[in-house]
């Protein structure tokens, strides 16, 4: 193989970092990866593996800028200096010094690839996209499901950084691979559906797939076709009926709590998942009311609840009852709160009723067909699009406490859970206190021994709780606002990788994990699943039937 280049003299020479005079006729680009070798007296042959930072041309010789001119006219005789800038990814043996110029520089295929980026040390593979040079990309699955540690956090600009999509495809490929077949089949994804309808159709073909997208998946060793094993979930509409408030009616079940599930299971704090700016005052007495339906429901058998020996009519009833206290010096529900605190905490509460009591009902038939189940597939889409953002906080409060609470009680990580939420500068703020927040720092802190992976995506890292971010193995961006690619919580965004991030294209993730200390620019496939009701060849029924008879042949 001929050198691309070789070890660039003129410039310092450092362990960490160094430059390529490219030889006529190459071709060096940024997110090539690259390998040399030379002999150390004493210590054997040494090689240094690398990823090109930046690249850059010049005129050698010019005095003035206007000289290019006389260059182009064949007056002025000059040479162009072609240079490449290498960031250090790996030493082996680690002896670190640096190459001594005019070494002949490689690109690196095959084996020399694999050291360059580790891909030789993980045990267990994940292919998470396509490198600019067409190989494989991989992630360290023990650093996704809590061997070594857990979860992705993605950020971007909504719209064009495709952070779902992204994370869909991390899913995707994750439980498609054969090495790790038997543990994947057990587990299990919960998504929540923020926007539009794009995530009820992932079980379904996407007919707008072409040719060349099904030789990606070929290339990454993905079978080219949608999720088999979904479950949906969305809202009930208006009224008494439990018809899901959804276009897509076939395959969807509306998801309910009685009352008496709703005091159980302690998801009266989440109607106040919103509060933002929370007091440590309105926190106690929300957990105090809370606290006190819990044991009133536990003490009161039966299907309807009881609280002070009221039977609980609807949650305007609840509001209505606690509104009555408010002014009662001695209160059951209240006890010492400060008034100021309970009529917060009140007005707060009959706000988000009229939100949330269609998914709060005093009693259902058969209520186990409507409530929240994820392990019935490995799949499970929680739809909260339609919802105002006092219920989606409510629904996204209540779901991770009934997961968190279910892998509490099992005592074991098996089987894994990952959890994919998008907005989580909404659910887990930077500043303020918020329930939902609190299940978050449970998940991020501890999840990987309970077996919950928390793949969470947001516009701005920043306004994101610090722990949540900083517990993320795994760092991924997409498209990013150029303000808010130089703030610090975008540090492991090394060298031109900030610029980058505000012009990559959609399709394209900058990916850094721990292992590797430089980030990896990959681009991943056009999803297989359908993303919205355009993109489903034919109508629901038959394109089911449709998968229905590929899955039995």
């Amino acid at each position: 193989m001929n050198p691309i280049g070789r070890v660039l003299g003129r410039r310092p020479s450092a362990p960490l970092e160094f430059y390529v005079a490219v030889s006529a006729g190459e071709v060096l680009a940024l997110d090539d990866v690259i390998h040399c070798s030379e002999e150390v007296p004493e210590k054997g042959r040494v090689s240094f593996y690398g990823v090109v930072e930046s690249v850059e041309k010049i005129h050698e010789g010019l005095t003035f800028d206007s000289d290019v001119e006389l260059v182009e006219q064949g007056i002025l005789p000059v040479e162009t200096a072609y240079v490449g800038k290498v960031m250090t990814t790996r030493v082996e043996p680690e002896l670190f010094i640096p190459p001594q110029p005019g070494t002949p520089v490689y690109r690196a295929t095959g084996s020399q690839l694999d050291t360059a980026l580790y891909f030789d040390c993980m045990k267990h593979k994940l292919a998470a996209g396509l490198m600019r040079n067409g190989e494989v990309a991989y992630l360290n699955y023990d650093f996704l499901c809590g061997v070594k540690g857990a979860h992705i956090n993605i950020s971007g600009i909504s719209g064009v950084a495709t952070k779902t999509s992204y994370a869909l495809f991390l899913l995707y490929s994750l439980f498609h691979n054969d090495q790790m077949a038997q543990e994947v089949a057990n587990s299990h994804t919960v998504i929540f559906n923020v926007k539009g309808e794009d995530l009820l159709y992932l079980d379904l073909p996407n007919s707008e797939i072409k040719p060349e997208d099904r030789l990606v998946y070929q290339r990454l060793g993905l079978p080219c076709q949608p999720f088999q094993s979904v479950a949906f979930y969305a809202p009930p509409k208006s009224g008494s009926t439990l018809i899901p408030d959804v276009v897509r009616m076939q395959g969807v079940t509306s998801f309910v709590w009685t009352l008496r599930e709703f005091a159980e299971q302690g998801l009266f704090r989440f109607l106040f998942a919103d509060a933002g700016q929370g007091t440590s005052q309105l926190e106690f007495a929300v957990e105090r009311v809370s606290h006190i339906l819990q044991r009133e429901a536990r003490q009161n058998p039966g299907q309807e609840l009881v609280c002070h020996g009221v039977r609980i009519r609807s949650l305007e009833h609840l509001a209505d009852l606690l509104s009555e206290a408010v002014d009662e010096e001695h209160s059951d529900w209240f006890g010492k709160v400060a008034m100021g605190t309970k009529q917060a905490m009140v007005r707060r509460l009959q706000a988000a009723v009229r939100y949330i009591e269609p998914m709060i009902r005093s009693s259902v038939d058969q209520p186990e067909k409507h409530r929240f189940n994820y392990e019935t597939r490995q799949v499970t889409v929680v739809d909260i699009h339609k919802l105002h953002t006092r219920a989606k906080s409510f629904v996204v409060g209540a779901v991770l406490n009934t997961l968190f609470e279910r892998k509490e009680a099992q005592a074991s990580p098996f089987p894994r859970v990952y959890v994919v939420l998008d907005e989580l500068n909404k659910y887990a703020p930077r500043h303020g206190w918020n329930p939902i927040k609190d299940i978050l720092l449970d998940v991020a802190e501890r999840g990987r021994s309970l077996g919950i992976v928390l793949v969470g995506a947001e516009q701005t890292a920043s306004e994101v709780e610090e722990r949540i971010v900083s517990n993320a193995a795994f760092r991924v961006t997409g498209r990013l606002d150029a303000a808010e690619s130089q703030k610090p919580s975008y540090g492991w965004l090394a060298g031109t990788y900030r610029l980058r991030a505000s012009i990559i294209k959609p399709g394209s993730m900058i990916v850094h994990q721990p292992e590797l200390p430089s980030p990896l620019m990959i681009s991943f496939p056009f999803p297989a699943w359908a993303t919205r009701p355009e993109e489903v060849a034919q109508d629901l029924e038959a394109a089911r039937s449709e998968l229905d008879g590929l899955l039995n042949f």
